[in-house]
């Protein structure tokens, strides 16, 4: 289906959940520019919220978000405290300018709090931010979910749901420290069902440690039996030098980059045959979903958190280590739970760094997000880069016709490597980012 070539994937690239990416960065922008944007948003200009949840009741070896254990009670109140403290902080920013689309929850796992506390923070919000029918996406952890909160998020209206599943293959669940069977996960599918939960994504990995082809192939026709809305197949990341509990994994087990590429295939080749409509270049939806539409319509955007029919320009990220993006900036705020939990305690708000968007920033921004949501751009700002884009050209993997650049169907697995071309900010460098594929 694709063809196979090693010296075009063998870079690392970003992600690109934004551009510039977090790996540009800088202690130059913070809560001043913060407080400058929030200050410009105009009455009805829709934002999207992000909440972070930075606990799991255990954590998985694989894992490279903001995350730690939830074994500690205060330690959880006192950074929901917090959290709260920075929607009114927020909240008193706006001055009731703007209109919230929807809410996301990650992390971290957001059930690893308690269906209180959880059912107390979105009534904050919705008060805060007067938003009371914005819809709800939360990302849960199936290994700790119950029928209780299954029904508190359908009472909430939770129109989307994410269970972190990975693989059903338990020799690679023990690789990757994350076992859990696949009645938990057939338990959870169902209680969200019946609590009228509309669209349920998985999460599932390839390139995990002693995975095989056979091993991806059950997982995906397990997956498709259960029939989740949506699916995100990920290729995992193995970076140890920044992620430390990553060397808890054996790095000698881990797929070659042949066989990276091969799991990529056969996953593409699965779903799209089981009726899944291919969005970007690893999720996948059925074709009422509202993903998929979004595909077909050519209202595809991509954030950080992935792809997303979500078309606001402004995303607000709330708690430690959250980004906030607006069209001229993005900002973090602080990443270490108890230094941010002292800013907002003193009234201050928690972004501590960040970059600017050039125009030169945002129009190169655009061209990366139309390549890698609908496959191709107008390149007419970016005259110059025919022998950039000649590798890929050459193999048939692009077509340039004018100032128009289209990703052919055989280019699909190297999305990120061409949109990387458009990058100004890359230098080869191998140990900052993930394989490109």
């Amino acid at each position: 289906m694709w063809s196979y070539h090693p010296e075009l994937l063998k870079t690392p690239v970003p992600r690109y959940t934004s551009y510039p990416t977090a790996a540009e960065f800088s202690d130059g922008a913070g809560a001043p520019e913060m407080k400058q944007a929030l200050e410009a948003i105009a009455p009805e200009t829709p934002f999207s919220l992000y909440v972070h949840i930075p606990f799991c009741e255990q954590i998985c070896w694989y894992c490279g978000c903001n995350t730690a254990a939830a074994n500690r009670l205060d330690r959880v109140a006192a950074y929901l405290d917090a959290l709260h403290a920075e929607i009114g902080l927020i909240a008193t920013q706006l001055a009731g300018r703007g209109a919230i689309t929807r809410i996301a929850f990650g992390g971290g796992s957001p059930n690893a709090i308690a269906p209180d506390q959880f059912l107390m923070l979105v009534e904050r919000l919705r008060e805060a931010f007067r938003c009371k029918d914005a819809p709800l996406s939360v990302e849960i952890d199936p290994r700790h979910f119950s029928q209780e909160w299954a029904g508190m998020l359908g009472a909430l209206g939770a129109g989307r749901v994410s269970l972190g599943v990975q693989t059903f293959a338990e020799h690679v669940q023990r690789a990757i420290g994350r076992v859990q069977p696949q009645e938990m996960i057939a338990d959870a599918v169902r209680w969200l069902r019946a609590a009228g939960v509309g669209s349920i994504n998985f999460d599932l990995m390839y390139g995990l440690p002693e995975q095989s082809l056979i091993d991806l192939a059950e997982t995906l026709d397990t997956a498709i039996t259960m029939a989740p809305d949506r699916i995100a197949l990920f290729g995992y990341a193995h970076v140890p030098h920044l992620v430390p509990r990553q060397r808890r994994i054996d790095g000698s087990a881990l797929p070659d980059a042949r066989l990276r590429f091969d799991q990529a295939m056969l996953g593409h080749r699965m779903l799209t045959d089981a009726g899944y409509a291919a969005v970007g270049f690893d999720h996948f939806a059925r074709a009422g979903d509202a993903l998929a539409r979004a595909g077909r319509e050519g209202a595809l955007k991509r954030n950080f958190q992935g792809f997303t029919d979500d078309d606001a320009t402004v995303l607000i990220g709330l708690g430690a280590s959250a980004i906030s993006s607006f069209p001229d900036r993005i900002l973090q705020n602080e990443k270490n739970a108890g230094r941010y939990r002292m800013l907002v305690g003193a009234r201050r708000l928690a972004q501590t760094r960040g970059v600017f968007r050039s125009h030169d920033d945002q129009r190169r921004g655009e061209i990366i997000d139309a390549l890698l949501c609908g496959g191709r751009a107008d390149i007419a700002a970016f005259p110059d880069m025919a022998a950039r884009l000649e590798p890929f050209a050459a193999r048939g993997l692009i077509e340039v016709e004018g100032t128009g650049l289209r990703i052919a169907q055989d280019g699909t697995p190297y999305a990120r490597i061409i949109a990387a071309q458009f990058d100004s900010y890359r230098s080869p460098d191998a140990r900052r980012f993930s394989h490109a594929l």
